[in-house]
This record gives C-alpha cells, sequence and structure tokens, in this order.
C-alpha cells in the first residue's frame, strides 16, 4: 500500500478503536458543535487530497500538493472574519473550506474539484491553475512561488490604515479589518520571507498602523530538507515590533484559542502578529515523492501517528461532541461524495485556445468617477511659486515633478513610495515638495528593500489604492521582479480579472551618465520586463512626452486595472541643450492636465523619405543630434520615437515607417534580448527590410569609458549613411 492508503486505513482502525495519540483534553472558547464543524472541513480536506491523486492516475487532475497534516488551518479560519483578507500558503484547503462554511457558501467542495481539473467551469481560475482563492471568501488566488505572497500582504495590511485616512474610491477591505498571510517553515528561510518579517518590524517600530497576523506553518521539513529542531521559534520569537504567538496545530481547540488571541491582538493594537503552528506532513511532498526514499520509515510512520483527523476525534469524542462511529460516519460520506463529485467534474470543459488561455491577461475596465482635473484654487495653492514657472521651458525632471503633483492632486487615491521619495525628493530630486504638500501617508519613505516597496504597492492596490511606487535604479530592480513576473502581472490571469493590484512602477534606468556607478546605475537592460504577459512598458524621451505618458499609465491603472512600468532614462532628466551648449532645444514646456499621449502611439519628427530611425529614449535624444548632420548631407531622415516597448505600438509604426526607403532601429539596450529583436521580427514579418544598430552585449564601464558599448550620435549618422 502506499502511503495515503495506509493513512486512510489506521484512521477508520484507530477511530474504530478508540486508539487516539495522547494530547490535551479539549478546553477554550472553542464550542463542541463547532469543533464538528471543523472536523468536517478538516475531512473535506483530506478527501480532496485523496481524490486528487486518484484524479491524476486517470488523467482526470493535474496537481496532487495537498494539505493533509495541515488541517488544523482550519480553526485559523474559524478565529477570523470572512472579510479578512488571506493570503494562503499553498496547503491551507481547511481554511478555504472552514471559511466558506462561515459564510454559508455552499459548493465549494466542488469548486475546489474543478481546479484540480482545471475545467474552465472553475469559478476561480476558469482552469488556468490549480489554485486556493475565493471572490467572495477574501482569499487571493495564489500560486506555488516561495513567500512571494507575503509582501503584499504586508501592503494590504497598511492599505488598511490608509483608507482609515483617505478611503480610496475602490476601497475593497473593512475598516476593521486585518490582513492574514500563511507560509511553510521552509519558506521562512527565503529573503522574501525574511523582508517582510523585517518589513513588518520596522514598520511597526515606526509607530505605523500594520494589521498584519502573519502565520508560520512548521511542518519540520521543506520537500526533503529537514528544518533544525526549534529554529522557527528562535527565529521567529524575538523579532523586535511583532508580537509572537504559538499553538500546537494538533489540537484545533488550543489553535483556536491562540489564533483568536493573535487576530484579537492584531484587530484591536493594529499591530502585527507572528502565530507559529507546530504541524506534520503527511504523504511526502506532492503526489509524486515518496517520502520513505530521503526519510526514515519510522520518522514517517511517527507523523502518521500524530494525524491531526485522529487528534480532531479524540477531542470531539472527549467533548462529547460525536461519537468514534459518527466521525467514521463523516469521514466515510465525504470521501464518498468527493468521489460522486469529482466523476461529475471529469466531465466539464476545459480551456482549448490561445485566446481562452490568454483571455485574462489583460485585466477588465472598472467604472470610475469622472474627473475634471485638479481644482484650480488647490492647484495654485499646492504649485505656489512654481507656476510662474509653466510657461517656460523645463528639463525632463522637473516636469515629471509636476506631472506627478496633477495626479495627486486629481486623484486623492493616489500613493508614492519608494526608498527617499518623501524628505529627500528622491535621488534625482524628482518627487522633491511631494511629501510636504501631501503628507507622508501619501509620500511614503520606504526601507530599502525594494521586494517590500512593490508588496506594499500590490497590497495597496488590493484595497482601491493607485500606487506609483518608484525604483531608485533598473538595476535594482533584479531584487523584486518576481513581484511583477510572479504576483502583479498573474493575479488578473489566475483569477479571471476578479483580482487585480494596478499600478505605475516608475524606474529611473538606462545608460548615459557620465562616469557615474558603471553597472549599477546605468542599467541598460529591460529583457526582464519585455517578456512578462499584459505589463505596459513606457519609455518617455522629453519632459512633456514623460507628463503626457505618466498620466496614461495612471489612466490605464486607475480605469483599466493595468499593471505599468515608466522607464525613465536618468541621464535625460536634467538635459536642457540638443545641439550646441546653451541652446535649451531639450527643454519642454509643461503639458495642460488633460493632455495626455494615448497606449499605441508613436512620436514623429522629420518627414524624411529617405531613411525612417526607429528607437526611443535616450537613442531618441541621440538620434535627433543626428538628424541635423544628416540634412547637412542631403539625407532626409524622420526620427519615430517608441514610446511604448510592451507592447509594441505595431499599427503605428509601421504606418510612420510606410514612406520611408530605409529602415534603421537604434537600441540602446544590449544586442541580445533588446527590443530590437523583437522589432526587427516586426519589419520582416509585414515585408520590411531594417537595419539594426544597438548597444554590446556587455555590462557598462564607470569614468570616461562610460559610453563606449553604448550607441552614439556619431554612430548613428554613420549607419544611416550606410543605408543611403
Amino acid at each position: 500500500m502506499d502511503r495515503v492508503e495506509i493513512v486512510h486505513t489506521n484512521f477508520l482502525r484507530r477511530v474504530a478503536a478508540e486508539d487516539f495519540p495522547d494530547g490535551a483534553a479539549p478546553a477554550g472558547p472553542l464550542r463542541p458543535d463547532e469543533a464538528l464543524r471543523l472536523y468536517r472541513a478538516q475531512v473535506t480536506s483530506r478527501a480532496l487530497d485523496i481524490q486528487s491523486r486518484a484524479m491524476q492516475k486517470a488523467g482526470q487532475g493535474f496537481y496532487t500538493i495537498g494539505s493533509s497534516g495541515h488541517e488544523g488551518m482550519a480553526a485559523v479560519a474559524h478565529a477570523l472574519r470572512v472579510d479578512d483578507i488571506a493570503f494562503l500558503h499553498y496547503r491551507d484547503a481547511a481554511f478555504q473550506l472552514a471559511r466558506a462554511d462561515q459564510a454559508g457558501q455552499p459548493g465549494m467542495m466542488r469548486d475546489m474539484l474543478l481546479s484540480f481539473a482545471c475545467s474552465s467551469d472553475d469559478p476561480t481560475s476558469g482552469g488556468r491553475h490549480k489554485v486556493l482563492g475565493s471572490k467572495p471568501l477574501m482569499i487571493p488566488p495564489q500560486t506555488s512561488t516561495i513567500a512571494s505572497h507575503l509582501p503584499k500582504a504586508l501592503g494590504a495590511a497598511y492599505s488598511l490604515g490608509l483608507a482609515r485616512r483617505q478611503a480610496p474610491e475602490h476601497r475593497a477591505l473593512p475598516e476593521d479589518g486585518i490582513a492574514m498571510v500563511s507560509f511553510g517553515d521552509a519558506s521562512v528561510n527565503h529573503s522574501t520571507a525574511q523582508g517582510t518579517i523585517n518589513a513588518a518590524g520596522w514598520t511597526s517600530v515606526q509607530g505605523a498602523a500594520l494589521p498584519l497576523l502573519m502565520v508560520c506553518e512548521d511542518n519540520g521539513i521543506g520537500i526533503s530538507t529537514k528544518t533544525p529542531p526549534g529554529w522557527i521559534k528562535a527565529s521567529l520569537q524575538h523579532r523586535p515590533g511583532l508580537r509572537y504567538f504559538e499553538a500546537n496545530a494538533l489540537d484545533l481547540f488550543e489553535t483556536y484559542a491562540v489564533a483568536s488571541e493573535a487576530a484579537d491582538y492584531v484587530r484591536r493594537q493594529r499591530k502585527p502578529a507572528l502565530l507559529h503552528l507546530r504541524m506534520v506532513r503527511l504523504y511526502g511532498h506532492a503526489g509524486a515523492d515518496v517520502a520513505t526514499s530521503y526519510l526514515p520509515r519510522a520518522e514517517v510512520e511517527a507523523e502518521e501517528a500524530n494525524d491531526p483527523l485522529l487528534h480532531s476525534a479524540r477531542l470531539l469524542v472527549q467533548a462529547g461532541a460525536a461519537s468514534p462511529d459518527d466521525l467514521a460516519r463523516i469521514y466515510d460520506e465525504t470521501l464518498t461524495a468527493v468521489a460522486v463529485e469529482a466523476a461529475k467534474v471529469a466531465e466539464r470543459p476545459h480551456l482549448t485556445t490561445a485566446q481562452d488561455v490568454m483571455a485574462s491577461l489583460v485585466p477588465p475596465r472598472r467604472p470610475c468617477a469622472a474627473t475634471n482635473g485638479p481644482d484650480p484654487e488647490t492647484r495654485a495653492a499646492t504649485f505656489g511659486s512654481d507656476m510662474g514657472q509653466m510657461d517656460s521651458p523645463q528639463p525632463m525632471s522637473r516636469i515629471i515633478n509636476w506631472a506627478l503633483h496633477d495626479l495627486m492632486l486629481t486623484h486623492p487615491e493616489t500613493l508614492i513610495m519608494g526608498e527617499d521619495v518623501g524628505r529627500k525628493g528622491g535621488v534625482y530630486g524628482v518627487t522633491q515638495k511631494l511629501q510636504s504638500r501631501f503628507g507622508a501617508t501619501r509620500v511614503i519613505d520606504t526601507l530599502l528593500d525594494e521586494q517590500s516597496i512593490l508588496g506594499l504597492a500590490i497590497g495597496t492596490a488590493h484595497n482601491g489604492f493607485v500606487p506609483m511606487p518608484e525604483i531608485q535604479f533598473l538595476a535594482y530592480l533584479h531584487n523584486a521582479e518576481d513581484q511583477l513576473r510572479g504576483e502583479a502581472a498573474t493575479l488578473p490571469f489566475f483569477s479571471r480579472g476578479q483580482w487585480t493590484n494596478p499600478m505605475v512602477l516608475r524606474i529611473a534606468g538606462l545608460g548615459y551618465q557620465k562616469g557615474f556607478g558603471g553597472h549599477f546605475h546605468n542599467d541598460n537592460s529591460l529583457a526582464v520586463l519585455r517578456d512578462i504577459p499584459g505589463l505596459v512598458i513606457a519609455c518617455p524621451s522629453s519632459g512633456a512626452e514623460a507628463a503626457m505618458m505618466l498620466r496614461e499609465c495612471h489612466r490605464l491603472a486607475r480605469d483599466e486595472q493595468r499593471v505599468c512600468v515608466v522607464v525613465e532614462p536618468i541621464a535625460l532628466y536634467p538635459m536642457r541643450d540638443l545641439h550646441d551648449p546653451g541652446d535649451g532645444a531639450w527643454m519642454t514646456r509643461y503639458p495642460a492636465p488633460d493632455q495626455r499621449a494615448a497606449l499605441g502611439e508613436v512620436g514623429v519628427h522629420g518627414q524624411g523619405g529617405d531613411v525612417a530611425i526607429v528607437t526611443y529614449g535616450n537613442g531618441y535624444y541621440l538620434a535627433r543630434q543626428g538628424q541635423k548632420l544628416l540634412q547637412q548631407d542631403g539625407i532626409a531622415t524622420r526620427v519615430i520615437d517608441l514610446r511604448w516597448l510592451a507592447p509594441l505600438p505595431e499599427a503605428a509604426l509601421l504606418e510612420a515607417i510606410k514612406p520611408c526607403a530605409h529602415v534603421l532601429i537604434v537600441d540602446e539596450c544590449r544586442r541580445t534580448g533588446g527590443q530590437a529583436e523583437a522589432l526587427m521580427a516586426l519589419m520582416s514579418e509585414h515585408g520590411r527590410t531594417a537595419t539594426r544598430y544597438t548597444a554590446e552585449d556587455s555590462f557598462i564601464a564607470t569614468g570616461p569609458a562610460y559610453a563606449a558599448t553604448l550607441p552614439s550620435r556619431d554612430g548613428i549618422v554613420a549607419a544611416v549613411r550606410a543605408l543611403s
């Protein structure tokens, strides 16, 4: 027999014989009838685990990481409210089942079977993945990336305090709610978990409200790697700013009592807490995993002897809630009911086409209250003396700053967050005066942790805010890119658009900083962003363009719930001149607050028909310089500014190059993985021949050689002359 069958047989035999494992008598506030309901949720969770393996063997199911051993989470669900948002560990089926019962929501067992079968009828993911999650139960769907859901849980908790001061239009969480996040003991060792736990304590010590309950489900092993005895308690017990609770999750009564105490502390004090639950893991990690291949049989059998269902049966009998026969009957009836429903679910439809699968990559629009721009009197009072400078040309950094002001004036739900964005005003002064004018709760100075910055953004978006986080440098994004790839961009995909986390992420990036920072501050690779489905990537080249694109990205986030990234070329922040010192030709006037650059539009400078130079960002600046020299040679060019790097503005671009005999693609990113690859393919697919001029496949040096690996004005001129 396999371990599943052994655990099943042992349960029935031991319940019949009243051969229960030792443990404390039932005590605490949990009533016997409530405990019996939780037992039903536990048994259903176990039955689903058993059935998932049967479905996989029959080719009807596709995921077998189950919850056996973690059934104590049913008591945690009972200790919380249904409207407390819960970011769940993937072993928390019992939590979801218990919450569904608490909410009076029937059919959860069937819904979870539909998820196992990847049926398009699955109300959560629509057949895209086996996920725990439910919109009515306030459980955002999670995949299995390790600890990646912790930062956004922190963000959701932080949003609860913010919403008390300024409730956003699309507020989703109750004023007195809390956020809960659960994770395994192995995940505690992941940098994402450590960063979130540290950020929670740091925030609490600062005195900010953070009603976050973090639940560590400690079964002592991560796949096959043991957690040292006592490690979790030693690691979590004395964290500054965090209250520590612990319980034996094999005991429903104890778990409910301690979880209730922890939840009450978080709810009343608006402070974070850690709940450490000791558990067992049954069956191995997943369906294909044989625990006895890497653990001594005696250890596996000892865990099985501590089956949580046996402990629950003992407690229920001792509490007088049910007899052993009653409990065995509930177990058998549940297994039968799950098997019967699984047979029906196996006949339900599946996704069949690429269009079906991709239907939820882009989230749905949501109705938003109309806005007429910032109130003139408030605007004048806010900008003060800056108003007098708006009619004169300004560099990009100042115009972005004004655009952020106007967005915050127009949309009170807009938040700015990042390291140094507040009091200091950003590394390059782009966010100056914003915190003094809008307050520290809307312009948030964060700790130095990019994962926490993006998690804060994702979580606050769950509660109706429109976050505009900042990552100081493009190279620093790599510390947190999974928050975009594995969390923000996937959420609508895995939830059929029911859950979204719109944001406008601003990143100072790209090259051409003269001798400063090397590749740590001059990162010219966008490949990590370009292949994330559904992501909007904007890259402005002038101040006016930056303002109008920021406004469009904000509209896309607020109205269409999109995740947008604006890559701002650092080298162009202070740029004033184009051709000659003092000409001021690269500065622009601040566009009126109602002017936007629509997604899918390109910018075109010049009407020449000899060569179309297709570029963006710093490349556009260099191409404009080269355009003047080429004109002196009698070569008529037009410079096309892509503006939007994803999705590529294909139709507008093809129309713009149509009159031109030749096409040169100038890409300041590397030859491998750069935008030029996609653009060359686009040209080829539409019968156009193009040449590319890109950066070298190299990091960027510090010092006089800062631009040696990057495209240059003279290089662009030479490439165009070669075409002509």
